[in-house]
């Protein structure tokens, strides 16, 4: 173990470490391709004037790039989009090589399209407002002061939703955060449809003619699918400690491996997205929750008979492992509730490094004896006894030991985004959750 610890150190300082940094990952790459091409549509409108007729703001072209940007922003997080997306990249063959599907497997980015459309949508909107304003000072007739208005408090209140989505407020103020998204989401897409409705009276057009007006029906219906499916199940609970429990759902969805849904306790509440855990040949699935914050503490202090569900069921990261002969399974806690699906589903050979405080203590000998039935060789570390281990250097041993093409890591922010990066600087396709949403 040594040895491969002072391998790790050893080869610390390669191009890898550089360019597979967190700072450079692929969602910050999109997120920057978004600001890339709206800054060159931007120059070159300038360039060729077409920001402008005559001696005002053309509005319409204005207009149009904030509806692009924002639809991009809010259909690519649609949940039937993102298992499209899924979908599309698993195709990939595993005979094909090794950078293709490297690349294939960093499908769950798209959140990157996500922030660089809403933030780029913004910022046209804001620019909209301004060549409004700018246009009705230099005694133009319109628009109407409605519309200035309805203007205004859209760019208000979007500004706000993307302050909120900074990441450290985000991660300080998390519960604030998603209230802000829904409510206030909600409230400026009641203002876009009274804004379209006012700038088509302006101009005298006819709303059906619009073609703003059926990307707004696109986007309002994206919004709208995950309520539509809005359910209240019943859900059994399984205490095997206090610190975890077991939740075990059969409400007719038996969900595919590598698949989340999102539970609520009240219809309208803070909504949290879990793995599901589906078992072959049995219907219904189970969620492993354990103690992390307010509401899970809530959750296994006083567990609820019945849960709101939201939305489809929909891909996660670890959906990804078709994509290679053989993976190596890193996880910490309760994060090994997205690995077991695929354990026990049995689709991709693996090795697993489960790292976890007196695990059949904490979980349940059921849970463990189920785990270490379906995989081969477990390394199942007891933190409680042997302390926290090296990560990065057990998941480089095991993939030396098995030769397996790739790490897929479930645990918490600082130490994902620690492995992966470790393991891609020496070569060594690495995935694990991005914390975007």
């Amino acid at each position: 173990m040594t040895t491969e610890t002072t391998n790790l150190q050893s080869r610390a300082l390669n191009w890898r470490r550089v360019t597979r940094h967190p700072a450079l990952m692929e969602y910050r790459r999109l997120a920057m391709l978004v600001a890339v091409v709206n800054l060159g549509v931007f120059v070159m409108g300038l360039r060729d004037g077409g920001w402008f007729t005559g001696d005002e703001y053309a509005l319409s072209p204005i207009a149009d790039m904030a509806l692009i940007n924002l639809s991009l922003g809010i259909l690519i997080r649609q949940q039937r989009v993102v298992n499209a997306l899924f979908w599309l990249a698993t195709r990939v063959p595993v005979s094909w090589p090794l950078w293709i599907r490297w690349g294939a497997g960093k499908v769950f980015h798209f959140g990157g399209l996500h922030s660089g459309g809403t933030v780029a949508g913004t910022i046209w909107f804001g620019f909209l407002l301004f060549a409004m304003v700018s246009n009705r000072l230099s005694g133009g007739a319109l628009p109407s002061d409605l519309t200035l208005a309805l203007s205004g408090a859209m760019v208000a209140l979007m500004t706000l939703m993307v302050i909120s989505a900074l990441g450290p407020i985000r991660a300080r103020f998390h519960n604030m955060f998603e209230k802000i998204h829904r409510f206030v989401g909600w409230t400026v897409l009641g203002l876009f449809w009274a804004q379209t409705v006012s700038i088509t009276g302006d101009m005298d057009g006819e709303l059906l003619h619009s073609p703003a007006f059926w990307m707004l029906c696109l986007i309002t219906l994206s919004i709208l699918s995950p309520w539509l499916t809005l359910k209240r199940v019943q859900v059994e609970i399984v205490k095997p400690s206090d610190h975890a429990v077991i939740a075990k759902f059969d409400y007719g969805d038996t969900p595919f491996p590598g698949s989340s849904n999102a539970i609520s306790h009240t219809p309208f509440g803070e909504y949290h997205s879990f793995a599901n855990i589906p078992a072959p040949g049995e219907p219904g699935y189970r969620l492993a929750i354990s103690r992390a914050g307010d509401w899970t503490g809530r959750f296994i202090d006083t567990p609820p008979d019945k849960v709101w569900v939201k939305g489809i069921t929909t891909s996660g990261v670890a959906r990804i492992e078709v994509l290679f002969r053989k993976v190596v399974y890193v996880g910490t806690g309760s994060g090994i509730g997205p690995i077991l699906p695929h354990l026990l589903a049995g689709d991709v050979p693996n090795r697993l490094i489960w790292s976890t405080r007196s695990p059949r203590k904490t979980y349940g000998d059921a849970l463990v004896d189920e785990i270490e039935a379906h995989t081969e060789a477990p390394l199942i570390w007891d933190t409680d006894t042997h302390g926290k281990p090296n990560l990065s250097a057990l998941a480089l041993q095991a993939v030396r030991d098995s030769g397996a093409e790739a790490v897929i890591v479930i645990s918490n922010q600082k130490l994902t985004r620690k492995v992966v990066h470790d393991m891609e600087s020496l070569g060594i396709p690495a995935y694990g959750a991005i914390w975007d949403s």
